[in-house]
């Protein structure tokens, strides 16, 4: 594409480039989201126009050979808007009443057919991959490399298969680790007459797995939670399969979107079942960094841009702005990058974002600014609950807290709800 010209060209102002934004993530409860997937398919270009942050890139395979972690962040309208008051964010950002929340990323390994063996980089893709409480499963939408990785004629490789590959690979070898104490963990928990996820919780707690994951994946195969012995191989797999469903939740990001088969094989994703985002890393990556060079004005998400100052601009470089308005902004509404991970953390990972202010009246933080902070936290989550997140002494002193906008005290049950403003009334801390 013409536009790769640009991601040249904007590449010389690396060595200068400082992030519009620095983020400092003060949330107590962190997730973590997996950038997976095959060798070659754009994943650190994904990963350095989500982040900014240099990684080497390059159009060949295990171009990734450790894992790079950085902060990305996530698209939200800001209540600030909704309220008419002029807002001072401290752990996140405010721009033009958007909202962005920092959240952590990680750009694991390329993975290749056999890596639960050691294949490629497998041992270290999947001990990476084990952090993560979520992942976005980055996919060659063009069909443009095999299984390996290796370049191939544009919509000659399926997708699917690219899909499939990675949640095999993870299945055998989540059941290989499984495998190894199962009868003994088996027998223990029916000797108590207890269910398994009490004796298997402590054998996966290292790979992000709990009781609760275990138990959905017990319901979800149909199988007895008492009566493990009675389990067979095929039950045992079924189990493993969506123990990692419910563990590791998914998103595929059907990447070069902007090539010709895209299209057709984004089509044959969703019909696969697969929740599946169009993106285009370059395009992304390229805007970005044209943005930071003061060239145009966009944030990311954006359905557009505008130049700044076009006489600045070559023809070639005008062209191949103009190339990802026509083939990507204009075709699938953004790039995607920034759809799919709010996708991530907001669908899959069900998090909400809430304000909390130390003066319901004004909305200001004990210093004055309004507005401060941006907390993302499960769905579900209490008034109590958030004030230990904030701070655990925080929690264990909780008498109320304080809807701002209705002004209301609620209870350390009240279940708190999308975009809440709360203040935390708490008893002082003795001396």
């Amino acid at each position: 594409m013409v536009f790769y010209e640009l991601v040249r060209w904007v590449t010389n102002w690396d060595k200068r480039f400082k992030p519009c934004f620095i983020f400092v993530n003060t949330v107590g409860l962190s997730r973590l989201v997996g950038l997976v997937g095959k060798a070659n398919v754009g994943k650190s270009t994904f990963f350095a126009a989500a982040t900014m942050k240099a990684v080497e890139i390059a159009g060949f395979p295990f171009t990734t050979i450790e894992a790079n972690k950085g902060v990305a962040y996530l698209r939200s309208p800001c209540v600030c808007k909704e309220l008419g008051v002029e807002d001072d964010p401290v752990n996140s950002a405010c721009v033009d009443g958007i909202r962005l929340v920092p959240v952590d990323l990680i750009d694991c390994p390329g993975l290749i057919r056999g890596a639960h063996l050691g294949r490629g980089l497998g041992n270290q893709f999947l001990d990476e991959v084990r952090r993560a409480d979520a992942l976005i499963i980055v996919a060659d939408a063009a069909g443009a490399t095999d299984d390996n990785g290796q370049q191939v004629p544009p919509g000659s490789h399926d997708p699917i298969e690219d899909v499939r590959m990675l949640e095999s690979e993870f299945d055998l070898w989540l059941l290989g680790i499984i495998r190894k104490d199962w009868e003994r963990i088996a027998r223990t928990a029916m000797s108590a007459r207890e269910e398994i996820g009490r004796h298997l919780e402590a054998k996966l707690t290292g790979l992000g797995m709990n009781k609760f994951h275990i138990a959905a994946a017990v319901e979800r195969a149909a199988l007895d939670p008492y009566k493990t012995t009675d389990w067979d191989k095929m039950d045992l797999s079924r189990f493993v399969t969506e123990l990692r469903r419910a563990s590791k939740p998914l998103i595929v990001a059907a990447n070069k979107a902007d090539k010709e088969p895209a299209e057709e094989n984004i089509k044959h994703l969703r019909e696969a079942g697969y929740e599946v985002v169009p993106t285009c890393a370059e395009a992304e990556l390229s805007l970005r960094r044209a943005a930071n060079a003061g060239l145009i004005s966009y944030t990311p998400g954006d359905s557009d841009f505008q130049i700044v100052d076009p006489e600045s601009l070559t023809p070639g470089q005008k062209r191949a702005l103009e190339m990802i308005r026509e083939k990507v902004l204009a075709k699938w509404g953004s790039t995607g990058i920034q759809e799919v991970i709010n996708a991530a953390f907001f669908s899959l990972l069900d998090t909400i974002p809430v304000y909390p202010v130390e003066d319901a009246e004004k909305l200001t933080d004990h210093q004055g600014r309004v507005l401060p902070d941006c907390y993302l936290v499960p769905r579900g989550t209490t008034t109590k609950q958030f004030a230990s997140l904030i701070h655990t002494e925080l929690g264990e002193s909780f008498i109320f807290a304080i809807d701002a906008r209705t002004k209301r005290r609620l209870s350390d049950d009240h279940v708190l709800k999308e975009d809440d403003i709360i203040q935390i009334v708490a008893a002082k801390a003795r001396r």
